[in-house]
């Protein structure tokens, strides 16, 4: 293991499965301090990963549609300092429902955990990130509004749009802040969540990903990227 008064650190909120546990993963290759979350029930993999990593992948629970755990968990890091703070959480809801379909209740709980719930664990957790370090999220090519050109999915799509905008509106807040802030689109990758058909490989995505974060360090502003390091339009 690297020497710790230079390895690096990354929080990942939502890494207990797919995308985040694969994050989780590549970092550790990478040689970095990791601090990973999930919600509870959904622990097992990052638990066992924790117990073979010699101290270098911590775990914390937190459910980050849930405030006062968002603030818990705020308090039990007050005295950390992160060089990356990414946050990978998303839903969504039955891929054949339209604005028209979807019920009142799974729009809400679509738009709570893709929008509202990131920000929030962004807003709470920014100012333990290195002033030279990086924010980001996981968006989704999806988000864009200019390349949506034949529907589906979209409210899955309106939820990850609403998170660029809110990602937009804090850029704009802080724009005098150094740090790197990026919205992240990994493709269409075969997981859970993304089903059997999807294009892309764990392995093919976000090696390439993590990559594309390492890049842009360093990097002050918003940036709306893939997976490969192309920019993603509005």
């Amino acid at each position: 293991m690297q020497d710790t008064s230079e390895q690096k650190t990354v929080l990942l909120i939502g890494a207990s499965r797919g995308l985040g546990f694969a994050m989780v993963e590549e970092y550790l290759r990478r040689g970095w301090r990791v601090i990973a979350t999930g919600r509870a029930g959904s622990m097992e993999k990052l638990l066992r990963l924790a117990q073979s990593s010699h101290g270098a992948l911590e775990t914390e629970t937190v459910d980050i549609t849930v405030p006062g755990q968002v603030a818990a968990l705020r308090g039990r890091l007050e005295n950390r300092r992160v060089d990356l703070l990414f946050v990978n959480a998303g839903v969504k809801n039955n891929d054949g429902e339209t604005i028209a379909d979807v019920s009142t209740e799974e729009f809400v709980r679509v738009m709570v955990t893709n929008a509202l719930s990131p920000m929030r664990v962004i807003e709470a957790l920014s100012d333990i990130v290195q002033s030279s370090g990086t924010i980001g999220v996981m968006s989704s090519g999806q988000g864009s509004v200019t390349n949506n050109t034949n529907g589906n999915y979209e409210v899955y799509r309106g939820s990850k749009a609403a998170l660029n905008m809110f990602m937009r509106s804090f850029a704009a807040r802080h724009r005098d802040d150094a740090r790197t802030l990026l919205l992240m689109a990994p493709g269409w990758v075969r997981t859970d969540m993304g089903g059997p058909e999807a294009r892309l490989g764990i392995e093919e995505s976000i090696p390439n990903l993590v990559s594309t974060i390492e890049t842009y360090e360093g990097r002050s502003g918003l940036h709306y990227l893939d997976y490969l390091g192309r920019i993603v339009p509005w």
